[in-house]
């Protein structure tokens, strides 16, 4: 599940706008908007949104991966 706050966090601290993030990822605006709300957002779009907010793989999975136990279990290993 999407750690929404996290990635609202982001964005701000990217100091770019929604739209010029949804641009630079390669997603419509409307699809972002969509998947801010919902918080299911498609592998791709995780991918392109890590590059364009330059997150590390801990940053990544702390905003896209939050209540992924699975995920947490095996970072621990």
């Amino acid at each position: 599940m999407t750690d929404i706050k996290a990635l609202r966090d982001c964005i701000s601290d990217s100091g770019m706008t929604i739209v010029a993030i949804a641009e630079k990822s390669g997603i419509l605006r409307e699809t972002f908007y969509n998947r801010m709300k919902t918080g299911d957002f498609k592998i791709s779009e995780i991918c392109a949104l890590s590059d364009t907010l330059r997150l590390d793989r801990d940053g990544r999975d702390r905003i896209f991966f939050a209540n992924n136990s699975e995920l947490k279990s095996a970072n621990k290993e």
